[in-house]
């Protein structure tokens, strides 16, 4: 079933509630201080980041699960497991980190708004595990991260981007930060285009309730950058987006 033609019950909002204040969240919590602590006591003595990020996908399987939302996924066929690339999304929800997280089946850096590293647990997680901060308010930093992002990138680790720099009020797409079509055309990788459908009703912005339905994560078509340079940038970051926005419920 596709989960842009599901529609939410409507007499069911207060057990929604109770569901997410009784059960969800406390699980929820649990599973963060629990697997927080894991990634933390390995991130110790393992450098490579690989069983670290083991743990980080056991804690995002449980917490979709925790959500009541059924996800599925479209176009695992496109994943480029045979080499690295910059992954990029549309970003609807705060269930959104945990839905990639449980659904790509190998190791990447996620490049996340520099806030994230204050949350315990999970900025401890995300801070010993080599992810990468970005704070879009000051441009210095962003260069910096976006550094970092390119080295990472050259020694064969993927990257994953939220491009729009933040969640989405509305649930529409907003327009894409340059980032991430930047350090695909610096590093020459292609680009893969990922849709996150059904989000932002799941969690929606500024509600602390779930509200579980199906979800759907859809993988495009490989965009190769061979051939591009810097000043085609705008040209490159308007494709890509248009790749997530067909893949995305009108």
């Amino acid at each position: 079933m596709s989960s842009h033609n599901w529609k939410r019950p409507t007499p069911l909002p207060a057990l929604y509630r109770w569901r997410t204040n009784c059960l969800s969240i406390p699980l929820l919590v649990l599973a963060t201080s629990f697997y927080g602590s894991c990634a933390l006591i390995v991130s110790l003595f393992e450098k490579s980041g690989r069983i670290q990020h083991r743990i980080a996908q056991q804690w995002a399987w449980w917490l979709v699960r925790f959500s009541g939302a059924k996800l599925s996924i479209q176009g695992a066929e496109n994943l480029n497991l045979s080499s690295h690339a910059v992954y990029v999304s549309n970003h609807a929800s705060y269930m959104d980190t945990p839905v990639i997280f449980s659904s790509l089946p190998f190791q990447f850096r996620i490049l996340a708004r520099q806030q994230l590293w204050s949350i315990p647990f999970i900025g401890w997680y995300l801070n010993r595990s080599g992810q990468i901060p970005i704070n879009t308010e000051n441009t210095h930093a962003t260069l910096s991260s976006l550094g970092i992002g390119l080295k990472a990138l050259r020694h064969g680790m993927n990257l994953f981007v939220f491009p729009e720099g933040g969640r989405t009020p509305d649930g529409n797409l907003q327009n894409f930060l340059p980032g991430a079509v930047y350090l695909a055309i610096r590093a020459k990788v292609p680009i893969i285009p990922i849709a996150l459908d059904g989000l932002h009703d799941l969690l929606p912005m500024h509600s602390r309730h779930f509200y579980p339905r199906p979800i759907v994560l859809r993988v495009g078509k490989p965009i190769h950058t061979e051939g591009y340079t810097l000043h085609q940038l705008e040209e490159l970051n308007g494709k890509v987006r248009d790749a997530v926005r067909q893949m995305l419920p009108n």
